[in-house]
């Protein structure tokens, strides 16, 4: 089983966040949101991973240097292989997928890293593949699909007019990485895109007109990370699914004085909480310092000072410094509010 991971996009809605870190390495509840897909991933398939390969934008597009390291990093510890490819221009999801087309062999899970997920993983052996699939309030931003005797008799890139309220989460299962590569190939040597790219709806399109049967899969919970707002909601979400899960996210070493911790929350190492309360649904990360606070349902990275202030649905990038009695608050990397 391979896992493949498109990652290329610039995450221009969660600005100023992604000035400085591209969106999948953004810390969800202490990890990565990428490491945390291909982690839960790995979890559910409950097969061997031979491979993840992770496709990035260049440095240009705000690709830190290390991430490649980063990346195989990760595959690591899961005990796979790793590979990292680059797409230079933003030409859609075929596209980008495509770009690791030396990966696509055997057994593929494609999921774009921008989205966290439960799901149910159980495969049908009679079908060339399962895409996960969630109702949705409006379609017309999603791929959707519509289904037959349980299966998936049509696909549609971002409707302008109703066809389905069931949206493609961006988590697909194939039998064959072959057969996908093929089709992919086929939309760029005939130059076939849909609004100006080209899309893996069509790609999925043609291989149903040629027989191959595709499922949907069950989402218990899908985490959307796209813009401020939906990621400290994702946080809140993936701490409380972890809570429920036995596990503790809070370091051992915090220093706490007259300070309370209210879970769930991710308290990352040498954390430092002064007359303050924090929690719950608050991730903190590593080295950072908090006093005269109250911090409630936020994301906040690693190193950041806070002083004198009252938080609520705030999302603080690292090395930030905040001092104010601000709110909702969207502060980038190497921010200072005082």
């Amino acid at each position: 089983m391979k896992i493949i991971v498109p990652m290329a996009g610039i995450g221009s809605r969660l600005r100023p966040h992604t000035l400085t870190t591209p969106k999948p390495l953004t810390l969800i509840a202490g990890k990565p949101i990428v490491q945390r897909l291909v982690e839960d991933i790995a979890q559910v398939v409950n097969q061997k991973i031979d491979e993840i390969a992770f496709i990035i934008g260049p440095v240009a597009k705000g690709f830190p240097g290390d991430t490649e390291d980063r990346l195989l990093k990760i595959a690591s510890d899961l005990n796979a292989n790793g590979s990292v490819f680059v797409q230079h221009e933003a030409l859609g999801t075929a596209h980008a997928i495509q770009c690791a087309k030396d990966a696509l062999e055997g057994p593929c899970v494609v999921a774009f890293a921008d989205t966290l997920f439960k799901a149910d993983f159980k495969l049908d052996a009679n079908a060339d593949g399962a895409i996960w699939v969630k109702k949705v309030d409006d379609p017309s931003a999603f791929g959707v699909v519509n289904l037959q005797d349980g299966f998936i008799t049509e696909f549609v890139e971002k409707p302008t007019e109703f066809v389905s309220d069931l949206a493609i989460i961006g988590i697909y299962y194939f039998k064959s990485g072959e057969a996908l590569r093929n089709e992919i190939q086929y939309l760029l040597d005939n130059d076939i895109r849909d609004k100006g790219e080209y899309q893996l709806t069509n790609a999925l399109e043609n291989m149903k007109q040629k027989g191959m049967k595709f499922i949907p899969g069950q989402v218990d919970e899908w985490m959307d990370c796209g813009n401020k707002n939906v990621t400290v909601a994702t946080n809140s979400k993936v701490l409380e699914l972890l809570q429920n899960d036995g596990i503790n996210l809070t370091s051992d070493d915090v220093v706490l004085e007259n300070s309370e911790i209210i879970q769930p929350c991710y308290i990352g190492k040498n954390v430092k909480l002064k007359n303050t309360t924090v929690g719950p649904n608050v991730s903190l990360g590593e080295g950072s310092v908090v006093e005269n606070a109250i911090i409630k349902n936020s994301l906040i990275q690693s190193n950041v000072t806070i002083t004198d202030a009252k938080l609520d649905n705030a999302m603080i990038g690292h090395h930030a410094k905040y001092n104010g009695n601000f709110t909702s608050v969207s502060i980038g990397d190497y921010s200072e509010l005082a």
